[in-house]
């Protein structure tokens, strides 16, 4: 009896072990072959490679193209430089009305004055209202600077009657050398400049107060053996608004481009004020 007890689990052991190796070399039945099949299959074989980002993509709507975005960029930076422009201008405007307001509390070329031109005929401030003026006070036997800076008002002057839309800008040359600079002698300087350049002298009293009006310092220096001198002198360029008012001026540093740029500025924001 106990042998049989003892065979028992063993024999239970063994048919298990068989049943599993049989069921081990069993293969799985082969699937009917549908149509379409193998279309599935391939669909299921790509579903299964696709990743997380694209299977999860797939559904959703896909944003703005490349050139899209470019064009939303070139129109947001057409408008920046738009407004930044606009900005540029109204503060350069706001700086020339200040330098303007300054200038004219400084009373420069306030007065009249009177004095006689190349032709010989007699000039006064009211001659020039109506008219911008660009006006230089040198004398005729400055040896560079003055023909230099004459020369460059003369070349604002061209540059701004090669432009129909804007008005006329009168060339004046005024003389702090009267002794030597009379009518004659100013006729013939001015004639190798410009056809409308006018040049301007008087008596010792007259220029002094032309000159005292627009603070124009001028000292004549010793003469030589063949009474020969040199007239010290300030170097600018003044620039007169055809209300006859002193608008500004120009130093040697300033190129012609540069006055003539002032001077269509001056003239786009000019509002007289005498009515």
């Amino acid at each position: 009896m106990l042998q049989y007890r003892s065979i028992r689990p063993m024999l239970l052991l063994a048919r298990t072990t068989k049943a599993r190796h049989g069921l081990s070399q069993l293969k799985p039945p082969a699937l009917p072959r549908t149509p379409g099949g193998e279309a599935f299959h391939a669909r299921c074989q790509l579903s299964s490679k696709q990743g997380p980002a694209e299977a999860g993509g797939a559904g959703k709507p896909r944003g703005p193209g490349l050139r899209t975005r470019l064009l939303v960029t070139a129109m947001l930076g057409a408008g920046l430089g738009g407004v930044w422009l606009a900005l540029r201008t109204e503060k350069e405007k706001l700086r020339q009305q200040q330098r303007t307001e300054a200038l004219r509390q400084a009373a420069v070329g306030q007065g009249d004055f009177s004095l006689l031109d190349h032709q010989g005929q007699a000039r006064c401030k009211a001659d020039f209202r109506g008219q911008w003026v660009l006006m230089y006070f040198g004398f005729t036997h400055c040896p560079d600077i003055c023909p230099d800076e004459l020369e460059k008002l003369v070349q604002v002057v061209r540059r701004l009657e090669a432009e129909p839309g804007l008005p006329p800008v009168q060339p004046v040359f005024v003389t702090v050398d009267p002794e030597r600079d009379d009518v004659a002698a100013m006729a013939r300087y001015v004639r190798d400049f410009h056809p409308r350049l006018l040049g301007l002298t008087g008596s010792a009293e007259q220029v002094a107060q032309v000159s005292r009006s627009y603070r124009v310092y001028y000292s004549a220096g010793p003469k030589d053996e063949d009474q020969d001198y040199i007239v010290d002198h300030s170097i600018a360029i003044y620039l007169l608004s055809p209300d006859g008012l002193f608008t500004d001026y120009y130093g040697r540093s300033r190129s012609a481009e540069q006055i003539a740029d002032s001077v269509r500025r001056h003239m786009a924001a000019f509002r007289s004020v005498l009515g």
